[in-house]
């Protein structure tokens, strides 16, 4: 066991590990670390305390000390170069005709580097780019290339549910999601209404699909019935024409016609 403090760096980043040492941080509090890019600007989400050793990547970075307010105006006054930075990239892009779309520009709280995102359909060589925004910055300058969901995370938007998307909003990690965790929730397959913003399949595909799998246990005790099996209710036999996993409720088309709905655990599939 080892005692740890969970930081971020941004609204919904991931979660990093580092060593309290002899300090008692609070979740909520503010922090300056060490990093394998130098000195960060973050904030505690988790508290003060003990983690397995298998759920830690060691060495462990120290917590240099809590933030003051200081470090705070200088974090805003970073921000604010940031946005300058911005501008001046994208008219080195335009200056060099590259086909790319700046996206986000992040500089490390001490300044030791200056990170700009951009999007692009394939490999550039912006070897260019870097000198031009090296001599201006007369610091260290990283490109990198993202994808389109990333591109969605670090922009922010809104879902077709009305409100601001998942990623921006909490989820650390992008998850695997695949059209098949449509097909099991008899959603349209129609990429219109299952893609989000990104262009990608929606990340909340993935929140209840344990319910719909039949391996899954979240919400049910029994798996539900397949669309179209031959059932056995107390009205008379039929086949199951819809699942509701939420509810665990199966509609069931009896062999008469009648539509009944019943609670699965009710029901039992003919051999």
């Amino acid at each position: 066991m080892q005692t740890v403090v969970g930081v971020r760096f941004k609204k919904a980043g991931k979660i990093y590990y580092f060593d309290p040492g002899t300090m008692s941080i609070q979740a909520g509090e503010n922090v300056i670390v060490e990093t394998a890019r130098g000195l960060e600007f973050g904030n505690v989400v988790i508290g003060t305390r003990q983690v397995e050793d298998k759920d830690i990547v060691t060495p462990l970075k120290p917590v240099l000390r809590k933030a003051t307010d200081d470090d705070t105006t200088r974090v805003e006054e970073n921000r604010q170069r940031e946005k300058e930075a911005f501008s001046v990239c994208e008219q080195k892009i335009l200056t060099h005709n590259l086909p790319m779309k700046l996206v986000d520009v992040e500089f490390t709280f001490d300044i030791n580097k200056i990170i700009f995102y951009f999007t692009a359909e394939g490999r550039i060589d912006f070897r260019e780019l870097v000198k031009d925004l090296a001599a201006v910055f007369r610091t260290r300058i990283e490109l990198r290339q993202i994808g389109v969901r990333d591109e969605a995370k670090m922009m922010n938007g809104m879902g077709c549910c009305g409100r601001t998307l998942c990623c921006a909003t909490f989820l650390g990690d992008f998850e695997p999601v695949s059209i098949r965790m449509a097909k099991d929730q008899n959603l349209s397959l129609n990429p219109m209404k299952i893609s989000g913003i990104c262009g990608r399949l929606m990340c909340c595909l993935k929140y209840e699909n344990d319910c719909y799998n039949a391996g899954g246990h979240c919400c049910r005790r029994q798996p539900a019935p397949g669309i179209g099996a031959e059932v056995i209710t107390v009205d008379g036999e039929g086949k199951v024409a819809f699942v509701n996993a939420a509810r665990k409720m199966a509609t069931v088309i009896l062999t008469d016609g009648q539509h009944i709905e019943i609670p699965w655990e009710e029901i039992v599939e003919k051999e």
